[in-house]
């Protein structure tokens, strides 16, 4: 990843940012309940009879106001619903379908898990300790009646809990909101596509469609389509790249993009060509996608359980903040989108004007381009509701049914199209109006200017509904709000009390022709402006471009205005460090080359950054701070590792290989890359790098930095996360081994050659060239001697070869959990016929071994860990 922090080590995460845990805000505060005048504990905070969790039940009078106004639910369940957003949410988590061990995992889960804890009963009488998400596919989606915290705690879970912390740290599974695994459900993704994630960090969901377009996919081959992650934020950014990590996949983009403003990629003269029909296939024209995740930054109140702090943040001006924001990625999606795509359009939030109204709001711009779909016959298990046809906007304590409601000096922070008409009224606008007092002294609206109006709302509010909120609140009820003409109900609500999970909104839209040829990005159906001109807008720096769907569209290069409120989406990180989860191996930015590098959003022109000491000049692509992609083409060294491991001619080599160094004498690690990356990198580079790319490909082949390594024939090692993609092309430093000496080597680490069960496998074993070499476990009564076949069950460990033994180069953790899934699906009792063999039998001499390798792969596992 380009940026740098001055004089830190780069391209590894720390340890000591991992302890830092997150503040558990459910967790009970000891002094707030030795005070009894504590705000954060309610007034019988000590009344034993009471849950835990009621100690830290917040209230909100402008939330509930709100949303009893907005008639999110029914009268007769509005106790219900508010009583279920006091409890701490149950945890959730996915199978990762496209792992080796899916099966085992999901049978482990029902034959094992389900039933050792049938009699487990948690505080509100629930039984069924954890149980599937009946509307998930094929079980692979399971859902806890317990917190996260419980499961700590709960001594009688302490295996499950063990469990489930070693397999997401693994890749095996994801820990994520049940909710939140919907919207990518609805994607209809196959492995051909071409899918974009438009806000992606944390990354859950990005995971979830890289093992959509991963699963139907046979060993050895990759699908034909690809995933392009992208978030605004670089931190976030790193976040998205530990998750996504662990899927280990070729056919990933992760880039640094305002969502609003995703560049488009388009080669004129490819375009034409294609055009006219002259000419041979030369690449890709334009990037368009089949399908759009757009899950945008939203307030998060749907996600109250998990984030209760959000209770005492939540102001009417947070949802009516990020409005005009969601609609323009939106829309920038519905752009990037081919005809007869589709794209997904959701949050995490319960406000109708993030919701509805921005949904209503692109189908009255792009007129009949775009179609809402109805899907209510998909997932039939899965409990939702009808998106809303009325709602009403509120600012400053006042209650709106309309946008002629609105005074005029409020018109520069309430649009029409938060209404359900869209309509503006006619009443012009006046010299007098001052847009200052709504979007700060500068005319932008930045982020911490916006934050400070958002403050100052709640303020206003707190005020006014102190004074006034008995008649405030019966002049809402009165009030009749405008009903929209569009298909809203098609949109689906999920609301905690109907499945025990939080709240999340879900539209499904499809893209049925080209967006119209004259495109004004501030226009209704009906012609008429939905967000007044006003003072902002001239200070932007707008350029006309021409939209890869043929549309021509207003975009603007510069800032005019950040992304307020984040969407948190599958994991709050309001208080955790942002240094806390740093650069490591999948940013692919070399370790030598980071150091003192400065991350800023963009440069325009490459330049040499300068390195002090003796450290070389670095050539930097467009964006200053992110080294370019380079493919990777040194003959000799591609035909040296060929040659050394063997493979198979089939395999695609040449112009998959990519690193972040045109050095080629300095280059540490090598990534691969799907033919549908290819495609893109290289239309990126024909159009001048539009793409910020903090991340791409899978790491194949890692230097070797300890000194027995530089003594190989082979300066590369295969990497762990490469292996999979590599192994039914390798025939050579291959060997079979029994399931006595693969269970040794992954318990002990290192064995010597003549302390092997099955001394024909010392004898190949010392006979392979010094280096990396790759160890298959046989299969049933599979000879070491016999042919190696590979297919989707091998199971397989990349290891070293040295003067005396083989060590294993997988981390500690790697090896614990293959000893697990070959227990569960082999059995655990050892053949009593078995020589044992102990740990000091083994050669543990630092020189015959690649201590450095090992230790770098001791400090990766702990990269890949999320603290829970």
């Amino acid at each position: 990843m380009g940026g740098g922090r001055g004089g830190q080590k780069r391209g590894r995460t720390q340890r000591k940012h991992f302890k830092q845990n997150k503040e558990n805000v459910w967790k009970k505060n000891k002094s707030s309940s030795d005070n009894p005048s504590s705000t954060s504990a309610t007034a019988d905070a000590t009344n034993n009879n009471h849950s835990p969790w009621d100690d830290f039940a917040t209230q909100n009078v402008a939330f509930e106001d709100y949303y009893k106004g907005q008639e999110i639910v029914s009268v007769e369940e509005w106790e219900k619903f508010l009583s279920v957003l006091h409890k701490p949410l149950p945890a959730a988590f996915r199978i990762n379908s496209s792992g080796q061990f899916f099966e085992d995992i999901r049978s482990q889960l029902e034959n094992d898990f389900m039933k050792n804890l049938e009699m487990e009963v948690n505080d509100n009488g629930e039984v069924d300790a954890i149980r599937p998400l009946p509307w998930y596919p094929h079980n692979l989606a399971w859902h806890s009646n317990y917190s996260r915290m419980q499961l700590r705690k709960n001594q009688t879970l302490a295996k499950f809990h063990e469990f489930l912390k070693q397999a997401n740290e693994i890749g095996n599974i994801t820990r994520q909101e049940a909710v939140s695994m919907v919207p990518p459900l609805f994607l209809d993704v196959r492995p051909e596509h071409f899918i974009l994630d438009m806000c992606a960090a944390p990354g859950s969901k990005t995971f979830q469609l890289l093992e959509m377009i991963h699963q139907s996919t046979e060993s050895g081959l990759l699908p034909a389509g690809m995933v392009v992650a992208n978030d605004v934020d670089v931190q976030r950014c790193n976040l998205l790249i530990h998750q996504t990590k662990r899927m280990c996949s070729a056919n990933l983009i992760v880039t640094n993009h305002e969502a609003q403003h995703f560049p488009s990629c388009v080669n004129k003269s490819i375009s034409d060509n294609v055009k006219t029909g002259s000419g041979e296939d030369v690449g890709m024209s334009q990037l368009l996608f089949d399908r759009v995740l757009c899950d945008v930054p939203c307030s998060g109140d749907g996600t109250l359980r998990k984030a209760p702090d959000i209770w005492r943040k939540w102001n009417i001006g947070l949802g009516n903040g990020v409005h005009r924001l969601q609609v323009e990625i939106a829309m920038r999606g519905i752009a990037l989108l081919k005809v007869g795509g589709r794209m997904v359009y959701s949050t995490c939030s319960m406000n109708p004007v993030e919701n509805e109204a921005v949904v209503a709001e692109i189908l009255r711009r792009c007129g009949g381009s775009v179609e809402l779909l109805d899907v209510s016959t998909e997932l039939p298990q899965l409990v939702r509701r009808p998106g809303l046809k009325k709602w009403k906007v509120r600012d400053r304590g006042i209650w709106l049914a309309s946008y002629k409601d609105l005074p005029k000096y409020r018109r520069f922070a309430i649009f029409p199209s938060m209404f359900p008409s869209g309509r503006t009224c006619e009443i012009e606008m006046t010299e007098t109006d001052n847009p200052q007092e709504d979007f700060g002294a500068s005319g932008n609206a930045s982020e911490v200017e916006i934050q400070t109006d958002l403050e100052n709302r709640v303020q206003n509010d707190t005020i006014i509904d102190s004074e006034q909120s008995e008649n405030l609140v019966t002049s809402g009820s009165a009030v009749d709000a405008e009903v929209s003409c569009l298909p809203l109900e098609r949109c689906m609500r999920i609301v905690p009390h109907d499945q025990n999970t939080g709240a999340f909104f879900i539209a499904v839209i499809q893209k049925v022709s080209c967006l119209p040829a004259v495109f004004n990005k501030n226009s209704n159906q009906n012609g008429q402006s939905t967000y007044p001109e006003n003072k902002v807008e001239k200070n932007l720096s707008e350029n006309i471009v021409e939209d890869t769907s043929g549309v021509e569209t207003n975009v603007s290069e510069d800032l005019n205005h950040q992304q307020s409120v984040l969407n948190e989406g599958d994991l709050h990180i309001d208080s955790l460090d942002k240094q806390s989860v740093l650069d490591e191996g999948g940013v692919i930015e070399e370790d030598n080359e980071a150091q003192g590098a400065e991350l800023l959003e963009g440069g325009e022109n490459g330049h040499e950054k300068k390195r002090e000491g003796n450290r070389r000049l670095q050539s930097q692509g467009k964006w200053r701070g992110v080294d370019p992609v380079v493919i990777f083409q040194d003959e000799a060294t591609i035909n040296g590792i060929r040659d050394f491991y063997g493979i198979n001619e089939s395999f695609p080599f040449y112009d998959h290989l990519v690193t972040r160094n045109s050095d080629v004498q300095r280059v540490k690690r090598i990534y691969y890359i799907s033919k549908s990356v290819q495609d893109v990198l290289k239309l990126n580079i024909q159009v001048g790098q539009r793409l910020k790319i903090t991340s791409v490909g899978l790491k194949i082949f890692e230097r070797q930095t300890s000194k027995e390594g530089s003594s190989s024939p082979c300066l590369y090692r295969i990497s762990s996360e490469g292996l999979p993609l590599l192994l039914p092309y390798i025939t050579k430093q291959i060997l079979c081994a029994s399931l006595a000496d693969f269970r040794h080597l992954l318990q002990y680490k290192s064995i010597k050659f003549s302390d092997f069960v099955d001394a024909k496998f010392g004898e190949d074993a010392s006979n392979l060239m010094l280096g990396c070499c790759v160890i298959v476990l046989a299969k049933g009564s599979q000879a070491a001697a016999d042919p190696i076949k590979v297919d989707a069950s091998t199971i397989a460990i990349g290891c070293w070869k040295g003067k005396t033994n083989i060590s294993v180069m997988v981390s500690s953790i790697d090896c614990e959990e293959l000893l697990e899934r070959l227990s569960v699906r082999l059995g655990s009792t050892k053949d009593s016929s078995i020589q044992e063999v102990r740990p000091s039998d083994m050669d543990t001499e630092a020189k015959e071994t690649p201590i450095d390798d090992a230790r770098n792969l001791e400090v990766e596992a702990v990269e890949k860990a999320v603290v829970n």
